[in-house]
């Protein structure tokens, strides 16, 4: 059982997923931080709340101090609708999707591409060639 479990873990296919999922997770946290570091602030200036849009939430029931955070709102046990949040979620998504988008989009480029490439001559028509040039 080791010895089939090794030759799974061996084989090119499980690999290769294994560094895409490493360097999905790498992109994840690019994306996520383009998201929150970059885009978020901005959306959240163009709508007149700060910079800080990920703390944009409405009080469903409970206690929250003016001005408290999303992470302080919870702490204190209030039940809260936490909008940026979901909103950022959305965004990353949306960037990751089209990032994937246009990645398959330029793999399936590339794939018709070399399934439009002219094939040469096959093995046996060369090796036809090479009877009737030696047989001459």
């Amino acid at each position: 059982m080791l010895r089939e479990f090794r030759d799974f873990i061996a084989k090119g296919s499980v690999l290769d997923l294994a560094v895409g999922v490493i360097i999905g997770a790498a992109f994840g946290k690019i994306v996520t931080s383009l998201t929150d570091d970059v885009i978020m602030p901005v959306i959240g200036y163009i709508t007149g709340g700060g910079t800080d849009f990920s703390n944009k939430y409405i009080i469903l029931s409970g206690q929250v101090a003016d001005g408290a955070t999303l992470a302080a709102a919870r702490a204190g046990g209030a039940n809260v609708l936490a909008l940026g949040s979901f909103v950022t979620a959305i965004i990353n998504f949306i960037i990751l999707a089209f990032v994937i988008f246009l990645i398959v989009k330029y793999a399936n480029k590339v794939l018709r591409k070399a399934a439009d490439a002219p094939a040469g001559p096959s093995e046996v028509d060369l090796l036809t060639e090479i009877r009737d040039a030696l047989k001459k």
